[in-house]
């Protein structure tokens, strides 16, 4: 056995598990077929909890250093109604952080170098064996395959995974893409913190990132792709202010846009295979989720790994499952772009309420269960009996229609 672990993806989720691996004193190889720093598509946003976790491996503040703005706060401008709050602090940390991924993926993969890990960059994996935990592929340029065998082979390799592929790893509660994307990067395009703009048929974002730039996300129906990708002003044009800040603004590089949003849970683990970040779980983009699932499947994972049972490796399927399907499904709606007549009465409530806002930006960030907002005692609470059977009133009424 050459390694006790080979990982597969050298981005957020491979590069951090084989970083706690590494410094837990294992043998790791880590292969990609990228050389680094490279650049993917990405909505950029790390959660508070996954920048909790940067914090504790020491990542945080060497993207700060590097300049990595924080946002502290969001306006989130449902149309019927304007919210505007600040995070509450979670494990330290108080803001979501938007780092370009040249330079997330390449310190994550410093740090596995690091600790230990050996890093083949430029590498293709061709094919993989889960039983007997083996990989075969060649460096990009070379003629000559190479067989690498381990205890234990971890994709996280992205949303297509050739290790979820080569295993079988089965699928559930598949979605129909129904969405598209485009990123752009301004300068001359100041936020203090997130701005988020919902409208029935598009979402826009903007955060600041590094090199004191803006990144601007658009999420749309399928069905406007063309037009919003040859139109980006247009499509943000009517907006709040957006159309005046976009024209007094610089686009810098050029729009990124992809229909590829596919939306799958897979089993993450069996017989000498394992699945982290998209490879395991990948939801739309629209509630940019999918950094800090990549960064707590790495520390999850890890410890599955180090624990060594079949039973960690359950519990880690288990766990990951019961913790990302509320927002999974929630995610699934946003993207969808149905109509909902609730949020009518649900946003103005909110706005009313700093506290409520607040807890509202923690379910979308991750530290506020979903189910425990949208139950019926908070629900009740924020919009009063009266208000829920008018939200339960106006759902039915809109199932009634598409029936």
């Amino acid at each position: 056995m050459d390694y006790d672990v080979i990982v597969v993806g050298a981005r957020v989720a491979g590069s951090a598990t084989a970083m706690l691996l590494a410094r837990a004193g294992l043998r790791v190889l880590v292969v990609d077929r990228a050389r680094f720093p490279s650049d993917t598509l990405s909505t950029h946003q790390v959660q508070l909890p996954g920048g909790a976790l940067l914090r504790r491996w020491g990542i945080l503040d060497k993207l700060t250093a590097y300049g990595t703005p924080p946002a502290r706060s969001v306006t989130f401008d449902a149309g019927s109604a304007v919210l505007r709050g600040e995070y509450s602090p979670f494990d330290g940390v108080d803001a979501v952080y938007s780092p370009r991924r040249t330079l997330l993926d390449t310190l994550l993969l410093d740090a596995a170098r690091e600790a230990g890990a050996e890093i083949e960059e430029g590498f293709a994996v061709e094919e993989v064996s889960a039983p007997d935990a083996r990989i075969r592929g060649r460096a990009k340029g070379s003629s000559t395959g190479r067989t690498i065998t381990a205890g234990l082979v971890i994709g996280a390799d992205g949303k297509h995974s050739t290790v979820a592929k080569a295993v079988g790893a089965r699928r559930y509660r598949v979605r129909t893409p129904r969405s598209a994307a485009c990123y752009a990067y301004f300068e001359g395009l100041p936020v203090k913190g997130g701005e988020v703009y919902v409208r029935p048929d598009r979402m826009i974002g903007l955060w600041p990132t590094d090199e004191g730039r803006t990144i601007l996300y658009a999420g749309m129906p399928r069905s406007h792709f063309d037009r919003f990708r040859r139109d980006l002003p247009g499509t943000v044009a009517g907006v709040a202010d957006l159309g005046d800040r976009l024209a007094a603004a610089t686009m810098v590089e050029h729009i990124r846009a992809t229909t590829d949003l596919p939306a799958v849970m897979r089993r993450p683990c069996g017989r000498g295979w394992a699945l982290a970040g998209d490879a395991g779980l990948v939801m739309d983009p629209i509630t940019g989720q999918g950094i800090a699932n990549a960064l707590r499947d790495a520390d999850a994972l890890a410890a599955a790994v180090l624990a060594g049972t079949a039973r960690a490796f359950r519990d880690f399927h288990r766990e990951r499952d019961r913790a990302r399907r509320p927002i999974y499904d929630l995610t699934a709606r946003f993207a969808s772009f149905r109509p909902d007549p609730a949020n009518e009465i649900l946003f103005p409530a909110l706005a009313a309420d700093p506290h409520q806002t607040a807890r509202f930006l923690g379910v979308l960030t991750g530290t506020v269960p979903l189910p425990e907002f949208f139950g019926p005692a908070n629900l009740r609470g924020l919009v009063g009996m009266r208000g829920m059977l008018r939200m339960m009133a106006a759902r039915a009424g809109m199932t009634r229609s598409r029936t």
